[in-house]
C-alpha cells in the first residue's frame, strides 16, 4: 500500500512521525465508457481552451483567477503559505466524538507511525482509548486544509476528514413538515416499531448485493442468457388515513 502523505502529529510538545494511507476502496463495479456506436474505449483529454489542443499533464499548472487575470501558483506556494500545517497534523484540543453530526464526516485514512515513533504512537492510541475522546486537528492535504478528527480503532489510529461548518448546505428553503402534523397515537406506535427492530449494529452484516447483483446480469449478457423482460417495481405511497393501520401492520410483522 502506498502512503498519500508523510509528516508528523503532534499533541502539547510530543511529535509523532507518520504515513498516511486510504482506508477505504470502492465496491462498485469498475465500468468503462464506450462509444455505443463501435465499443471503442472513450477516453478524456486535458485540452486548451484557447487552441483546442491536447496538453501533457507535466504542461498544466494550478492558477488563481485574481481581477480578471490568472495567478500562477507552483507546489511550493502552498507549502509557503502555511509551512507548519503542511508538515504537521497538530491536535489542539479534545471532544466526544458523538458532538460531530454525521453529515460532516468524509473520507478516513489509516495512520501508520514511523519506527522512531512507535512509543509515541501507541501512548496516543491508549490515552485516547482510555478517555474516549477524539483528537481534532487541521493541516494541508493535497494543497488545501483539512479539519479532521483522531480516535483509535483497534491498533491503527484513524484519521477521518470533516466538513466545514460553511460547507453544509442550508435547510431553510425545503418544504418540511412541521412537528405537530404527527399525532401522539401514531407517535406512540412508531417508537414501539423502533424498539421492535432494533438491533447492534454489526457492519460485516452488509454487503454491496447491488454490485454483486449487476456482475451476474453482465456475465449472463455475455453469455446470451439475460431475460428480455425487465422487471419493473411499482412504489406505492403512504397516505395520511392509512397510516395507522400501516404502522399497526408493520407491528404485526416479526424483525428478521
Amino acid at each position: 500500500m502506498r502512503s498519500i502523505w508523510k509528516g508528523a502529529i503532534s499533541f502539547g510538545l510530543v511529535n509523532i512521525p507518520i504515513k498516511l494511507y486510504s482506508a477505504t476502496q470502492q465496491s462498485n463495479l469498475d465500468l468503462d465508457m464506450v462509444d455505443s456506436r463501435d465499443m471503442g474505449k472513450v477516453r478524456f483529454q486535458r485540452v486548451n481552451e484557447e487552441t483546442g489542443k491536447e496538453i501533457k499533464w507535466e504542461n498544466i499548472s494550478k492558477a488563481y483567477m485574481l481581477k480578471d487575470k490568472y495567478v500562477v501558483l507552483d507546489p511550493a506556494d502552498f507549502e509557503e503559505a502555511a509551512p507548519k500545517k503542511s508538515k504537521v497534523i497538530e491536535i489542539d484540543h479534545f471532544i466526544n466524538e458523538k458532538e460531530i453530526d454525521t453529515i460532516y464526516f468524509e473520507n478516513s485514512y489509516y495512520i501508520e507511525p514511523e519506527k522512531s515513533g512507535h512509543k509515541a504512537y501507541a501512548l496516543l492510541r491508549e490515552a485516547l482509548a482510555k478517555s474516549g475522546k477524539v483528537g481534532v486537528a487541521q493541516f494541508v492535504l493535497r494543497t488545501a486544509e483539512a479539519l479532521t478528527v483522531i480516535k483509535p480503532m483497534g491498533n491503527v489510529l484513524v484519521l477521518s476528514k470533516i466538513r466545514f461548518a460553511e460547507e453544509i448546505r442550508s435547510t431553510e428553503d425545503f418544504n418540511l413538515p412541521a412537528r405537530s402534523v404527527v399525532k401522539p397515537s401514531e407517535l406512540k406506535i412508531a417508537l414501539a416499531l423502533i424498539k421492535q427492530y432494533s438491533k447492534t449494529f454489526n457492519i460485516k452484516k452488509y454487503k454491496d448485493e447491488y454490485a454483486t447483483a449487476l456482475l451476474k446480469l453482465i456475465k449472463a449478457k455475455a453469455a446470451g442468457k439475460r431475460k428480455s423482460k425487465v422487471r419493473k417495481l411499482k412504489i406505492v405511497h403512504s397516505k395520511t388515513e392509512d397510516l395507522m393501520s400501516q404502522l399497526k401492520a408493520s407491528l404485526s410483522k416479526k424483525a428478521s
